[in-house]
């Protein structure tokens, strides 16, 4: 790692006395909203540092942002469909998404944002990882129970790795050759050999339920797990044992590890995104519930300005389900996504 830069390190020192006062000003808010529009469903946003874009996993397509003018580019990424998240990987010029409702990966051309071609994955292709040690993409198969290995050098499929449960959001540790997956249904985390492409560990996230969002401190060996009985657990990846844990919102998606300020992020369906402070190697305390939006339970965090991006969008009144049913979903308003953007207080920068 190279030298902190002034900037950055005061900005730090800011966020992290304001978490150990009882000062009365919230450590985020909020900043800019950014239109979006179309029509359908959105799922994973994900940040390019290089290029200083957010891609936006949106429907059909992938939705790309200027962060440095928060507008949207003319030009989106195109048959994708049902896509849950969209990797770049500028070391080979490519970019990777996870197209639900074809099973498949589409593979782009980040110059020209055109697919280059399709790969064959396991059913319903979802959130993904990339392990730039060996130049991997994992995209994990929801309803496969599986992860699709992907040389993104070469843009071959090269493994499929049983998981023997539903997978959702996953997180790489290059340094232990290591890729960690939630599964859901399983309340565990499953440890990937990436040497091996096998599953070698799996740790119960008790007393969390249901995990879903994922985060990682590589300097302290944390993970972050985001589960839906509203808690956030946080283990140790030399033990694999949960050493903290902190209440969240309901409906948790998303989650995002801050290395430089040493804050988790959960963002929730109910409107609210849990910010806690990583304390020390056993502790985690909660320092704001920040207020965002209902439906805003997917986020991305810039690494460069330590903002958190969620796409959230209007609704419409769900129709009365009929008697037995299960309840349906509400209907979102055309034209109305967006992302909210929130950042540190006492910086616009």
């Amino acid at each position: 790692m190279g030298m902190v830069q002034k900037p950055r390190l005061l900005l730090a020192c800011a966020v992290l006395l304001l978490c150990g006062t009882a000062a009365a000003e919230d450590a985020y808010k909020f900043v800019t909203q950014i239109p979006v529009g179309g029509e359908g469903g959105w799922d994973i946003p994900t940040i390019d540092n290089e290029s200083r874009c957010l891609y936006l996993a949106h429907a059909t397509k992938v939705d790309v942002i200027n962060l440095e003018k928060n507008t949207l580019l003319g030009t989106a990424i195109t048959d994708t469909p049902g896509v849950h998240e969209f990797l770049p990987v500028h070391e080979f010029l490519r970019g990777f998404s996870s197209n639900g409702k074809e099973s498949k990966a589409s593979v782009v051309d980040l110059t020209t944002l055109k697919t280059v071609s399709k790969l064959d994955t396991g059913e319903g292709p979802d959130a993904m990882a990339y392990e730039p040690l060996r130049g991997e993409v994992y995209v994990f198969n929801h309803k496969g129970n599986s992860a699709t290995v992907i040389d993104a050098k070469t843009s071959t499929v090269t493994a499929t790795v049983p998981l023997g449960g539903t997978p959702e959001f996953a997180t790489a540790d290059s340094n232990a050759h290591r890729v960690y997956c939630n599964l859901e249904d399983k309340n565990e985390v499953a440890v990937i050999d990436t040497t091996k492409h096998e599953v070698i560990a799996r740790w119960p996230v008790a007393p969390g339920e249901g995990p879903g969002g994922i985060a990682f401190d590589l300097a302290n060996h944390r993970l972050f797990a985001g589960c839906h009985n509203k808690m956030m657990v946080m283990l140790d990846t030399n033990t694999g044992k949960v050493v903290a844990n902190v209440p969240i919102g309901a409906g948790v998606d998303g989650c995002a590890f801050d290395d430089a300020l040493q804050l988790a992020f959960a963002s929730c369906g109910d409107g609210t995104t849990t910010i806690a402070k990583e304390q020390a190697p056993d502790k985690l305390s909660v320092i704001q519930t920040l207020k965002t939006e209902r439906g805003a339970r997917t986020m991305a965090l810039d690494p460069k300005t330590h903002r958190i991006y969620l796409p959230t969008a209007q609704f419409q009144p769900a129709p009365s389900p009929s008697p037995g049913a299960s309840p349906a979903r509400p209907t979102i308003v055309p034209n109305t996504l967006k992302l909210l953007v929130y950042g540190p207080t006492g910086t616009d920068k």
